[in-house]
């Protein structure tokens, strides 16, 4: 059994011209969304944020009151979130629910698997 697959010359010229052309479409597309978000894009001076509340740009650790951990979390905007590295959107409903709390308050996020309640330990901001 061979993996080549037979065609004639026009047949794969014809092949290469779909892929540039989709890729051409998808880089585009993927132009179209970033120019769509700097449209939108209000560029937040994190100097003059109260330091005292979570708000953009603040690095906040969270006590899980269920389970007893303590999390961490940025808040960034839309080009900056690495969800694995704890930097989410200022936009999600899990940093919406965080947005002007105080350190030793507790926030409430109805997540799928349920109600989750966490105690605000520690805000930070880092100078740029």
């Amino acid at each position: 059994m061979t993996d080549y697959v037979p065609m004639t010359r026009d047949g794969y010229n014809r092949i290469k011209a779909e892929i540039e052309r989709l890729e051409k479409g998808l880089m585009q597309a993927k132009i179209n969304a970033l120019k769509a978000k700097l449209a939108g894009a209000q560029i937040v001076d994190t100097s003059s944020m109260p330091k005292d509340r979570v708000a953009f740009g603040a690095r906040v650790k969270l006590k899980d009151l269920k389970f007893d951990d303590e999390e961490e979390y940025t808040l960034v905007g839309a080009g900056d979130e690495d969800y694995e590295k704890g930097r989410i959107l200022t936009t999600s409903p899990f940093a919406v629910a965080m947005m002007g709390k105080k350190v030793g308050e507790t926030m409430e996020f109805k997540a799928p698997g349920g109600l989750m309640r966490y105690e605000v330990l520690e805000i930070h901001f880092d100078e740029a």
